[in-house]
């Protein structure tokens, strides 16, 4: 299943939000890396297939979720893939307090539009 709309995504969310560990993770990315909203988006999905997301989301986000798939990068250590690698196990302890789902709708929509691209 390829997700088309942010809409779709946010149904997905919704059925898959299990113990919350996905929006954990992107509080957590939101507090160390506050203006990498793409990173923050891959750590919401950290618990979903990367290619499912890649044509709404964009291939820095799939990718980011492919190498946390893989545990280790393709080439060398990745800054980005080993900070959601950090945030994903920190992600796993139920107390932190990770706000609501609808939360993250206007970030998605802006990743989705490509407003937060980045270049390097």
């Amino acid at each position: 299943m390829v997700v088309g709309s942010v809409g779709e995504l946010m149904d997905l969310l919704r059925g898959g939000q299990g113990d919350g560990h996905g929006l954990r993770v992107a509080a957590l990315l939101r507090r160390s890396h506050p203006f990498d909203k793409e990173l923050q988006v891959a750590g919401l999905l950290i618990d979903h297939p990367a290619e499912t997301i890649r044509p709404l989301l964009g291939e820095r986000v799939a990718r980011l979720l492919r190498l946390h798939g893989r545990g280790a990068p393709d080439a060398g250590p990745d800054p980005d893939a080993e900070s959601l690698g950090h945030a994903a196990e920190a992600g796993r302890s139920p107390g932190l307090d990770a706000g609501v789902l609808e939360d993250w709708r206007p970030v998605l929509e802006l990743v989705a539009a490509g407003s937060y691209g980045r270049t390097a």
